[in-house]
């Protein structure tokens, strides 16, 4: 038998789905093995994989099996995606969003971390970290917490995305960072710039935008240090005069988890930063101590912080 000639086990491992999705999709679209020894099983030829790997490509971005199918057999002109469904039954509503988001929202009402992990990782690599996550990822958080409210229901769904997100953002890299002076507790020190420190508020503990901003800050070549969710304010002052930063970022969710006393914290330390932002829809933007600035959008936050960076960095020049 050819070397090349694969059995339906090796071919769902390499796609990463079930020995029992390559039978439907034999069974229904055609898509199965094409050889075929006297006496043996089935196999299939390379030729059949590269069918099944478009089949699965497109079905995570949204395309109906059908119509992937046909553009699998190279039958159609061109794949389009589902029309947006209303969020019944195990489906995730998206809203508008495009067919990445419904291929991610799919992939995460089947838990399949594979097929999420290559949506987004393939978004960052075309599009970059803001748009993956305005225009892909956080249509289906929305709409899982829609389902979630509505009936207490999808939280391994919330659980498994979260994670697949957090992986795919941890995974960003930005270009090669100079060497640059920093601070720490006992003054200045080199390293990787001073960069941006990034924390939630003592209660909060949805941390999944403010990874988003760190990916963010990585790819655009800011250094950014992610403390990630319920941070107390005495951990925060002790990481901002460690590492001296150029921007101190807060995030909070919700108005019960916002503390304007760690953003008075953040600016009192021996090593003020230049910049305090107060990240996220929970802060009372009236009420803010003065000197802090409010930041409800994902691109201004990063021009904020790149700015700060770029000013610390002037002043610490050769």
């Amino acid at each position: 038998m050819s070397d090349d000639a694969l059995s339906a086990g090796s071919v769902a491992r390499r796609l990463g789905v079930a020995v029992t999705t390559l039978r439907t999709w034999h069974q229904r679209y055609g898509l199965g093995p094409t050889r075929h020894v006297k006496g043996h099983h089935r196999r299939y030829s390379r030729e059949d994989l590269a069918r099944l790997e478009v089949m699965r490509r497109l079905t995570a971005e949204g395309v109906s099996p059908a119509e992937a199918a046909q553009w699998a057999r190279g039958n159609a002109a061109s794949p389009t995606a589902e029309p947006g469904r209303a969020g019944g039954g195990h489906t995730i509503a998206v809203g508008t969003a495009g067919p990445a988001a419904r291929g991610l929202a799919r992939a995460a009402v089947r838990l399949d971390d594979l097929a999420m992990r290559e949506i987004i990782e393939r978004g960052l690599r075309t599009d970059g970290v803001i748009s993956t996550w305005d225009r892909v990822v956080r249509p289906v958080l929305a709409g899982v917490g829609d389902r979630y409210a509505a009936t207490a229901g999808f939280v391994e769904v919330e659980h498994l995305l979260s994670r697949c997100v957090s992986a795919a953002f941890a995974s960003v890299t930005g270009p090669a960072l100079p060497a640059a002076v920093g601070h720490s507790a006992d003054g200045p020190h080199d390293g990787g710039g001073p960069g941006a420190l990034l924390a939630c508020t003592d209660e909060e503990q949805h941390s999944l935008p403010l990874e988003a901003l760190a990916a963010a800050l990585v790819e655009v070549g800011v250094v950014a240090r992610l403390l990630g969710a319920r941070v107390p304010a005495t951990a925060l002052a002790a990481a901002v005069d460690r590492t001296g930063p150029a921007a101190v970022v807060l995030w909070s969710h919700t108005p019960a988890t916002a503390d304007l006393g760690q953003l008075r914290v953040a600016r009192s330390g021996r090593h003020r930063p230049v910049l305090v932002l107060a990240v996220g829809p929970g802060w009372p933007v009236t009420e803010l101590p003065d000197g802090v600035r409010h930041c409800a959008d994902l691109t201004d936050a990063v021009t904020l912080c790149r700015s700060a960076d770029r000013v610390v960095a002037q002043q610490h020049g050769p």
